[in-house]
């Protein structure tokens, strides 16, 4: 399969970022590994992709941010846990229905037949 890259993502980060997040919290290596699982290797980010977006998403509220607490268990610095809120999850249902239509028009169009 061709790796996606960070050009095609733009524009569907922000929903795929809010996905992971709405299944559980996680720091953001965390969240660039899953949408990379989740995509079935065919998706790859560099953190100066996903990084803006976890910041611009935090500054609109529909994510939050606490530094853990714990770090005692493992080694390295502390890290950002990031959680979606209320209000992000009601943005990842409006973008899912977004996603939806979009995908309906594209392929109504690409599928056609000749």
């Amino acid at each position: 399969m061709e790796k996606i890259d960070g050009n095609k993502l733009r524009g569907h980060l922000d929903a795929m970022v809010l996905s992971v997040l709405d299944q559980r919290d996680a720091h953001g290596f965390e969240i660039m590994q899953q949408i990379e699982k989740q995509g079935s290797g065919a998706l790859h980010m560099k953190e100066g992709t996903l990084y803006p977006a976890l910041y611009r998403l935090e500054e609109a509220g529909l994510v939050k941010a606490q530094w853990e607490d714990d770090t005692s268990s493992r080694r390295g610095p502390r890290r950002r846990i990031y959680h979606i809120t209320v209000k992000g999850k009601k943005e990842l249902n409006r973008q899912r229905v977004t996603w939806r239509q979009f995908v309906d028009v594209v392929g109504n169009i690409v599928e056609a037949p000749k």
